[in-house]
């Protein structure tokens, strides 16, 4: 990242994407495109200035759920829908390999992983691939690994994907997560030596071992990436967190030896140290953060957290110390329902 960039942040509350100017610490607004039904997700391609935007149904507009494909203007922030692939349910999760040649895309109500290539000119085709677990929250690629997480069978499923789009399982296929912990977002860290999973009823912090030659994870230790002394109970599926006081785990990211987690119930982000390779050290810090962050991202030089809230209309930029604390340095406002974020 360099010391100018753009941040987009999708504002399902708003159908939005919202973009920003980040200039060292400070974020400044740009444009807001709208029309994007319930947008919650998105993957962007920067080596072709496209954004493949996840809506939802609108019943007023007659259109179905879809993944858009925009073009980003660097100058302005604003998208211009280039085109759109019409699908059967909304998506949780995109992404999109590094060669920006296939998308990759989670299901939660559908149950179902789909893989997409892409045209030249930005266009998804027909899916090659379609998988089916409960609920599918997440999906990452790294190398010709796929690893999609299915929140509702507790576990993550591991593929080869090919040249062609096609995905194979590994051996074993999935990984188990621990019973009834709801797995729900994963990264790789970029030797490909370590995932993180974060679980969203229990709250923890899961290390999985990768073996970089075949892809397969072998599942290590976990830590607690929320603020334990909330006295948080261990959540279920279908149940009301808030309500219950229950811990809801979101989503992680690496921030260099530090690894962050968010929890939305008490709006914090949890901050943990890994060791030289990686494994999971101690929790550092938990910091209050936007309401619900359901979505956030750490940038590179310098670090930085940008953090959205589900039921806050700010996007707040939290400097990353050195101790794992997070002090905001800069809040900008941005749409209702903010739930991810996005650097190009």
């Amino acid at each position: 990242m360099s010391s100018h960039s753009l941040v987009l942040v999708a504002a399902a509350g708003d159908s939005a994407i919202a973009a920003f100017r980040l200039e060292g610490e400070q974020a400044t607004p740009l444009a807001t495109t709208t029309g994007l039904p319930g947008t919650g997700c998105f993957a962007v391609d920067a080596a072709r200035d496209l954004v493949h935007a996840g809506v939802k149904a609108d019943d007023e507009a007659g259109t179905g759920a879809a993944v858009v494909t925009l073009r980003l203007d660097r100058a302005t922030g604003a998208l211009e829908e280039l085109s759109r692939r019409e699908v059967d349910d909304s998506f949780a999760y995109l992404h999109l390999t590094a060669d920006g040649r296939f998308l990759l895309g989670a299901s939660y109500g559908g149950n179902t992983g789909l893989v997409w290539p892409v045209a030249d000119d930005g266009s998804l085709g027909e899916a090659t691939s379609r998988i089916e677990y409960t609920h599918l929250h997440c999906v990452v690629t790294h190398g010709d690994s796929a690893y999609f997480v299915a929140l509702g069978d507790d576990l993550v499923t591991q593929y080869r994907l090919d040249d062609d789009g096609v995905l194979s399982p590994l051996d074993p296929p999935t990984v188990s997560a621990p019973r009834g912990s709801g797995p729900r977002h994963l990264v790789v860290d970029p030797d490909g030596a370590n995932a993180y999973l974060m679980t969203e009823f229990s709250g923890e912090a899961i290390r999985f071992d990768r073996d970089p030659s075949t892809g397969v994870l072998t599942t290590a230790e976990a830590l607690p990436a929320y603020d334990t002394s909330r006295g948080l109970g261990h959540s279920e599926l279908g149940a009301d967190p808030l309500a219950n006081h229950y811990i809801w785990g979101a989503d992680l990211h690496l921030a260099g030896d530090l690894l962050i987690c968010s929890e939305r119930t008490e709006s914090t982000l949890t901050t943990i140290r890994l060791d030289r390779e990686g494994h999971l050290v101690e929790v550092l810090a938990h910091t209050p953060t936007e309401q619900q962050p359901r979505g956030f991202l750490v940038t590179g030089d310098p670090a930085l957290v940008l953090a959205v809230g589900e039921k806050s209309t700010d996007l707040a930029v939290h400097r990353v110390e050195p101790d794992g604390s997070l002090p905001v340095v800069d809040r900008v406002p941005t749409g209702k329902g903010a739930n991810w974020v996005r650097v190009v």
